[in-house]
């Protein structure tokens, strides 16, 4: 019997101490690199193995990981005004990554 992993379970809820002072303000999952957070290519490579649904465990001060995954509306509606698809679809790329 071959069943195939399509959930993954990611602890992220540690306080960054260790990249003090840079987490003090930001959550260590998301210091970018280059340009994208790195909880970002986490979540990339799960959905790119296959993964279906992931579950990020966080801390209560760890929002913006949260919001960088979750649809942003008005965002999308200002970028669509302003012309920038390309950056409309990449947002809701990321929202769309997994569930």
């Amino acid at each position: 019997m071959n069943k195939k992993v399509r959930k993954a379970i990611i602890p992220a809820a540690g306080l960054g101490t260790r990249f003090l002072p840079a987490t003090k303000a930001i959550a260590k999952e998301m210091l970018p690199i280059v340009d994208i957070p790195t909880i970002q290519y986490i979540i990339q490579e799960a959905v790119d193995s296959g993964i279906e649904e992931i579950l990020i465990i966080t801390n209560s001060n760890k929002h913006a990981m949260e919001n960088h995954f979750d649809k942003n509306y008005e965002l999308e509606e200002r970028l669509k005004e302003a012309g920038k698809l390309e950056q409309v679809k990449m947002i809701q790329d990321i929202a769309d990554m997994a569930n």
